[in-house]
């Protein structure tokens, strides 16, 4: 759990694919002044050859993403200042590798030895103190994915979106059946980026859970 007296406090941002992780985090970090944690899309050696081809490509994707993850969540989990993480190691293994694994681009032994690569992990990391998940219809991610015009992205599939967010919603029920501190923000509706009153809800729901109570700067 969180100590408020060193501000040790880890939000990770959860959400499907362009949903607006990264740019929540980014405001979020310049609202609160907290310490941000990106995903390592930029320069990811595998991205492209995934998109091309999921069932070669989908065992390296997911090994290098959760390296990269558990460096940057093992960081977050000593450090003593307040964090915001875009995407956590927990979705790679619950959402993406499962999915990828339930759609035959992970064989059963891949599946395997990565869910026990997963586990060795995380049982040296600190949970999240609070989980933000961004909620959207698979139609609001298709046009948001459009919109921003990544290359590879236009490979990115109705029905992959729509597995992925099934599986989000389940992950995030058994969330809630465990009490995990969770704050859900209908992206549909909220418009963060350009509405400062959309991003004003979201930090006071933030520092309802956080002991720092940060000073908001939108008031």
């Amino acid at each position: 759990m969180s100590d408020g007296r060193s501000g040790r406090f880890h939000l990770a941002i959860a959400g499907n694919i362009g949903v607006g992780k990264t740019t929540l985090t980014t405001l979020l970090a310049e609202e609160l002044g907290w310490t941000p944690y990106y995903e390592r899309v930029i320069n990811n050696p595998y991205l492209d050859d995934f998109y091309a081809d999921m069932d070669r490509w989908s065992f390296n994707l997911q090994i290098y993403f959760l390296a990269r993850r558990f460096i940057d969540q093992r960081v977050i989990s000593e450090s003593l200042t307040p964090c915001i993480q875009d995407r956590s190691i927990y979705e790679d293994a619950e959402i993406f590798a499962y999915i990828l694994h339930k759609q035959g681009n992970l064989s059963d032994r891949d599946y395997e030895n990565y869910g026990d690569l997963f586990k060795a992990m995380t049982d040296y990391l600190r949970k999240p103190d609070l989980i933000l998940y961004l909620q959207a219809s698979t139609w609001t991610l298709i046009s948001r994915i459009r919109k921003r015009g990544r290359e590879y992205e236009k490979r990115i599939t109705t029905a992959y979106l729509y597995e992925l967010n099934e599986a989000y919603e389940r992950w995030i029920k058994r969330l809630q059946e465990a009490k995990q501190p969770l704050v859900i923000i209908d992206a549909n509706r909220l418009d963060f980026e350009k509405r400062p009153s959309d991003l004003h809800e979201i930090v006071q729901q933030i520092r309802a859970h956080s002991p720092e109570q940060p000073e908001n700067r939108l008031t």
